[in-house]
Order: structure tokens, then sequence, then C-alpha cells
């Protein structure tokens, strides 16, 4: 389930601490077990290319491609809903008490339906069916980011495009 963490992680904001242990971060990518070749050489892609630009940079890139383009949003409720969609509110608060249910704690402030919240909470799931079931929740969504991201030419993109295979409950028996 490392992959999920790491995905998790790389899809957050990028923080000094972060950026400091992205090369510990690529050291890890040969353990990761449910990733598959292509997901390897995604991962050391997209990390070669973080790594290559200022922190400054990647933080400004993260936040033009993320905060600032509503299209590529990383909050899945605010492409399943619209805008003035009131049952975007109970949405979020049935899935915040799914967590509770599930002992999983949101401690950021952060709403539960952002995805790498989601991605951290996969990844504390017992065993790949449970994960991928839950993940296949997001694959929608997950296909219309990486789309988005695709087309901007954004190397978050193989992020998202990774989110979206792995969501997939047809690779169970991969």
């Amino acid at each position: 389930m490392r992959l999920y963490k790491l995905l998790s992680v790389l899809l957050e904001y990028p923080t000094a601490e972060l950026i400091e242990h992205l090369g510990e971060i690529e050291a890890t990518i040969p353990a990761l077990e449910q990733a598959t070749g292509e997901d390897r050489e995604a991962l050391r892609t997209f990390l070669a290319w973080a790594r290559g630009l200022p922190p400054t940079e990647l933080q400004a890139h993260y936040v033009k491609t993320f905060d600032l383009t509503p299209d590529n949003a990383l909050y899945l409720t605010h492409h399943l809903f619209e805008e003035q969609d009131r049952a975007r509110g109970p949405a979020l608060v049935r899935l915040s008490e799914y967590f509770t249910q599930q002992g999983f704690e949101i401690d950021r402030g952060e709403l539960p339906d952002y995805l790498p919240l989601i991605l951290e909470y996969v990844s504390t799931l017992p065993d790949m069916a449970s994960a991928r079931h839950f993940l296949e929740q997001t694959t929608e969504v997950a296909n219309v980011l990486a789309k988005n991201l695709v087309l901007m030419e954004s190397p978050y993109a193989a992020l998202l495009c990774m989110v979206a295979r792995h969501g997939k409950i047809s690779d169970l028996a991969a």
C-alpha cells in the first residue's frame, strides 16, 4: 500500500521538507510492490522533473496547476456536484463520518474529499482488493483530472493516470 501513500505525498503541496526528501523518495520506488514497471518509470520521471526545478518554481507550478485552475481541483466533490449543489455538503459529511467510523482521523483541517487524503486512507487498508474497491469510487474524477493535466502537459498527469488505473476493479486480477 506504500504506492498510495507515495502518491498522496506527491500530490500534496510541495513543502520545503518534501522537496528536501525527493531523493530519498525515489530510493523507495523499487520496493513499491503494487507498482508496475510503467508506474515506477512514471514516478522516476516525475521526481526527476521535481528535483530539476528550484523549490519556489515547483511550488508555483503546483499552485497554478491545482489551486488556480478549478478544473484541476483535487477536491473530488468539486467535480461531481454543481457549484451551488446542496448535495455536496451532505456528501462531505457522509465521507467524514465514514472516516471517523473507520478510525481514520483528518487532522490537517482538510476536507474529506481531498484526493491526497483519500490516497492516504487507502494506504492504510489491509489488502489490495479493499484499496482498489475504495479507489474505484475516485476513478471517474481521477480520469477527468488526468485528461485535464495531459492536455496541459503537466508532469502531475502521470500521477493522476496512476490513480485512475489503480482504481479499476478489472485490474484486481493483476
